[in-house]
């Protein structure tokens, strides 16, 4: 299983390489790829991924995917409405076909999923994009390395039993305070190397806060997955699981580095 899990994790870094370095139209198609995947395997879990419910969600997740692309933003909220009027026109007019957790998922997932996701897209396309981009998996693959470490070694105090026995408390704050370590030397890296004009202090705390974020996306995750009993969300990465389980941290904190690489870099 080690050995499956490092050759498919060594393949998609190889494709994250590509993709979100080359950005553009090639991460664009990737994100909006995965991001039907994604939606696929949440739907699956309720049993609605092959189904009309379903169906609406693919739907409105290719549309909001076309307002990225064309950069016509200020349309999503129009989209949401429309989407939850037809989600539930849908409910009623095959009542009772479906249960109203399923068509409360299916609404869900367009933002868990899809929205949330294309951020990493939308942190590429900003100015200094390429190199901030970086932190967004930095933050939250490295923040669960570290954390994986520190819980090994001192882990003593469970953070959530019930959900994860196995992270503790001093695993998570070693995870976050390695990935505002990973984000400085990074910056140092990225100034040395590649004549960026990185802020060392800002890289610094955009991954400790995205640190914390990704552990919320984790346990999210997990915690879905408990409900209803399933070990994975799906089998495309071998050893990995689905695109849920290899990105469930990185979900949550792309729109965080967003949203902060925006804010720090005073263009909010």
């Amino acid at each position: 299983m080690f050995k499956t899990r490092l050759l498919s994790g060594i393949v998609l870094v190889i494709v994250l390489i590509l993709t979100v370095g080359n950005g553009g139209g090639l991460l664009f198609g990737f994100l909006a790829l995965i991001s039907l995947i994604g939606l696929s395997e949440l739907y699956k879990v309720v049993g609605v991924h092959n189904k009309l419910p379903g169906l609406t969600g693919y739907l409105a997740a290719v549309v909001y995917y076309a307002l990225v692309i064309s950069s016509h933003m200020e349309y999503v909220t129009l989209l949401t409405i429309l989407f939850l009027v037809v989600v539930m026109a849908v409910y009623v007019f095959t009542f009772p076909t479906y249960r109203a957790e399923q068509v409360m998922t299916v609404f869900f997932g367009l933002f868990y999923v899809a929205v949330m996701l294309s951020y990493v897209y939308q942190t590429r396309m900003l100015a200094d994009g390429a190199v901030v981009v970086w932190l967004i998996f930095l933050s939250s693959w490295g923040c669960d390395t570290c954390a994986y470490c520190v819980g090994m070694l001192i882990g003593k105090h469970k953070m959530a039993p019930k959900l994860s026995p196995k992270k503790s408390v001093e695993g998570g704050i070693g995870g976050v305070v390695g990935a505002a370590l990973l984000g400085a030397l990074f910056a140092l890296a990225a100034n040395h190397w590649a004549g960026a004009d990185a802020n060392v202090l800002h890289y610094a705390i955009i991954c400790g806060v995205g640190g914390m974020i990704s552990q919320v996306g984790d346990l999210a995750a997990s915690a879905i997955k408990r409900n209803h009993e399933i070990k994975d969300y799906g089998k495309l990465i071998p050893g990995h699981g689905g695109i849920l389980d290899r990105f469930d941290s990185v979900i949550f904190t792309a729109p965080v580095i967003y949203y902060l690489a925006t804010f720090l870099a005073g263009t909010l």
